[in-house]
């Protein structure tokens, strides 16, 4: 597993690469409790089960904001990631069974296969996309965190982030 720190502030995990080879034995929480988007590796044996269940309405944070995930099915991607201030930090090639999660900073994907498959999960519910993203521009060199989100993104940045 591999864990992308920003650059502009160290303390902020913005992106995670999770390989098939990474998978361990049993269940791997791969992100913090705090963070919207939740995930986790099972490598199961045959026969494997779990109690019957279903999930709960409950009560949420009041401020929320879309982190993302990709697992490759088919072909390989490159991943670009995104610092808090719009900077490329870095390229990773993704290839079948491997996953990216975006939890903070930007990203963009390019398809290297003909036919690449991919399941995207993101946080919900979505609400459009003015309310979902803020596209990157190759001059863009505004500070995400500050212009883009303003107070609502600082609050819950103190709130959950500056917790782990």
């Amino acid at each position: 597993m591999e864990k992308i720190y920003s650059l502009k502030d160290p303390e902020i995990l913005l992106h995670i690469v999770y390989r098939i080879t990474d998978f361990k034995n049993n269940r791997e929480d791969i992100i913090d409790d705090n963070n919207f988007l939740q995930l986790s590796s099972l490598k199961m044996k045959e026969g494997k089960t779990f109690r019957p269940h279903r999930h709960i309405v409950r009560e949420g944070p009041r401020y929320t904001i879309a982190q993302e995930s990709w697992v490759i099915v088919r072909g390989s991607v490159s991943v670009f990631y995104y610092d808090l201030d719009n900077s490329l930090i870095k390229e990773v090639v993704l290839n079948q069974g491997d996953c990216t999660i975006t939890l903070d900073g930007g990203h963009t994907y390019k398809s290297l296969d003909k036919d690449t498959l991919v399941y995207e999960f993101k946080t919900g519910p979505y609400t459009g996309q003015e309310n979902d993203k803020i596209f990157i521009d190759a001059d863009c060199k505004s500070d995400y965190k500050d212009q883009a989100q303003g107070e609502a993104f600082t609050r819950w940045q103190e709130k959950y982030l500056l917790q782990q």
